[in-house]
């Protein structure tokens, strides 16, 4: 027992190496805040075009561009981002190579989620938008996607949370966020215990968002 606390649970690492892990978490917050927009922004508008679309190939190079993504490792995409450019000539920032990376694969779940909150939505509700005067794109500002968001809510914040715990992928890049810098920490005082606090502030900055995401589910429950 004396042991596994000394190597996972070690006060005095845990007091040396907080200062830097809070530089990491802090890394993690707002490359999250940065990430989670562009995946929302993009996924919805893909399920706009998967649902609004006209055009049947718009609509299957959609699905194919939503399966692909879904499918493909994000790690292995972000790698292939950031290493393989300058192969093309061109040398993204490694904040670029994430945001895009993160971009490619976060907008295929949530074209998904979008779309099924969309199909949701009675087509009476845009024909009644229509009868009002409303153009199709007002009614789907105003009327369509507003519903669809709140149909979708449970499943865009847990599509969120997963986003954050996706963010320790950035370490590959050598970006500073909260795993990157636990695993310095680990290396400097050869002891787990960073890894382990590291952990722990995952679960502080996340318990919050999964009791929320747990109400929300509860709520959409008893409305169904």
């Amino acid at each position: 027992m004396d042991a596994l606390l000394q190597n996972f649970f070690n006060f005095q690492v845990y007091h040396d190496v907080l200062p830097f892990l809070l530089g990491g978490l802090w890394t993690t917050i707002w490359l999250s805040l940065l990430v989670i927009p562009i995946g929302v922004v993009s996924g919805l508008a893909l399920a706009l075009l998967s649902t609004q679309s006209r055009s049947r190939t718009v609509r299957i190079l959609v699905a194919v561009y939503v399966d692909f993504f879904r499918s493909f490792p994000p790690l292995v995409l972000l790698i292939l981002i950031y290493f393989g450019t300058p192969f093309l000539g061109l040398e993204l920032p490694k904040l670029a190579a994430v945001a895009i990376g993160f971009m490619l694969n976060n907008s295929s779940y949530f074209a998904e989620v979008f779309r099924a909150g969309i199909e949701s939505v009675p087509q009476g509700q845009m024909e009644a938008a229509r009868s009002t005067g409303l153009s199709r794109m007002q009614a789907l500002a105003y009327v369509i996607v507003p519903q669809a968001t709140r149909n979708c809510l449970p499943d865009l914040v847990g599509n969120g949370i997963e986003v954050i715990k996706l963010t320790t992928i950035a370490s590959v890049v050598a970006l500073p966020e909260l795993l990157r810098v636990a695993r310095d920490a680990q290396s400097l005082v050869y002891n787990p215990s960073p890894i382990v606090l590291a952990a722990l502030l995952y679960l502080i900055l996340l318990w919050p968002l999964v009791r929320w995401l747990s109400r929300l589910e509860h709520k959409s429950r008893a409305l169904h």
